[in-house]
């Protein structure tokens, strides 16, 4: 499921347009904060990458048998490798619970963001957003 985290209201709608299933609705004006309906979201990610804000990412809470794993963008270098471990983070920047970096979608030709997917305990779906590398990795 993707979620939405677009706090401000600017012109701005890629997700609504790119999306297949219709489950993202910015409306009229364009000004206006995405919404997502949930249920008909499928979870395809294709709003993901489109995105300018980098606002949104992509839950899976059903990655593995007790893991979750969410995706998000992330325009940093060195860029993480899959297998590297990773402190899953809340809103405000917390350490909630070691993740691990699983998957990575290295920029296309006129894309500049990555699109790193790394899991974590289920039980913290609710309130992991994103990671925090620890600071002895290796580029």
């Amino acid at each position: 499921m993707a979620i939405i985290d677009c706090p401000e209201e600017i012109p701005c709608n890629p997700c609504e347009t790119i999306c297949p299933s219709g489950a993202i609705k910015v409306g009229q004006p364009i000004t206006n904060i995405p919404l997502l309906d949930e249920e008909k979201c499928t979870g395809c990610g294709r709003c993901l990458p489109i995105c300018p804000g980098l606002a949104i990412s992509i839950l899976n809470y059903r990655f593995r048998k007790d893991e979750a794993a969410l995706t998000v963008p992330y325009e940093l270098l060195p860029l993480p490798e899959p297998g590297e471990t990773v402190m899953a983070v809340d809103r405000q920047g917390r350490q909630l619970t070691e993740g691990k970096i699983v998957r990575l979608i290295a920029p296309e030709k006129n894309q500049q963001t990555a699109l790193v997917t790394f899991s974590f305990p289920r039980k913290f779906y609710r309130k992991v957003c994103y990671f925090k590398r620890k600071r002895n990795h290796t580029p």
